[in-house]
């Protein structure tokens, strides 16, 4: 799985002309899955990025995870994370098909509701207009591949 992470004071996900999901502070998770993602995958990206540390203390260093931060998360789907760039024109067959790709990003979600957290979303597959308020501005890169062992 890959993940870019953008700390944000509000994000929002439009469907439609209608907001789908959105945030005050928080995370912006755009997720990508690829065809060898699994449960695993799923629980240790969310563990990363429940307890990344980057929202500022009293002293303004970035030493608060998302809990501590009092944050939600907006989670889109983003099998364009997974493009081959080899050309001009991206490719995308080494995105996970949408049979498996679908309850993955599901799971990943369930996986930080189960840990208290508020999570709004997208639509799977959808065409959708993401708006953040870039915090910082933070934005980060996750990549399960070196952590997953198989």
């Amino acid at each position: 799985m890959k993940a870019v992470v953008t700390r944000v004071s509000s994000a929002s996900v439009v469907i439609d002309g209608t907001i789908n999901g959105s945030i005050e502070k928080g995370f912006l998770v755009l997720l990508g899955i690829g065809p060898e993602d699994d449960q695993q995958a799923a629980e240790l990206l969310s563990e990363k990025i429940l307890n990344c540390r980057v929202f500022p203390d009293t002293a303004g260093k970035m030493n608060l995870n998302l809990e501590q931060a009092g944050g939600s998360l907006l989670v889109v789907s983003q099998f364009t994370l997974f493009a081959d760039l080899k050309s001009r024109r991206p490719g995308f067959s080494h995105a996970a098909k949408p049979d498996i790709a679908e309850p993955l990003y599901e799971y990943f979600m369930d996986c930080c509701r189960n840990r208290g957290f508020s999570v709004e979303h997208g639509e799977f597959g959808a065409d959708m207009q993401v708006n953040s308020v870039n915090d910082g501005p933070v934005t980060l890169l996750f990549d399960t591949v070196d952590w997953v062992k198989k």
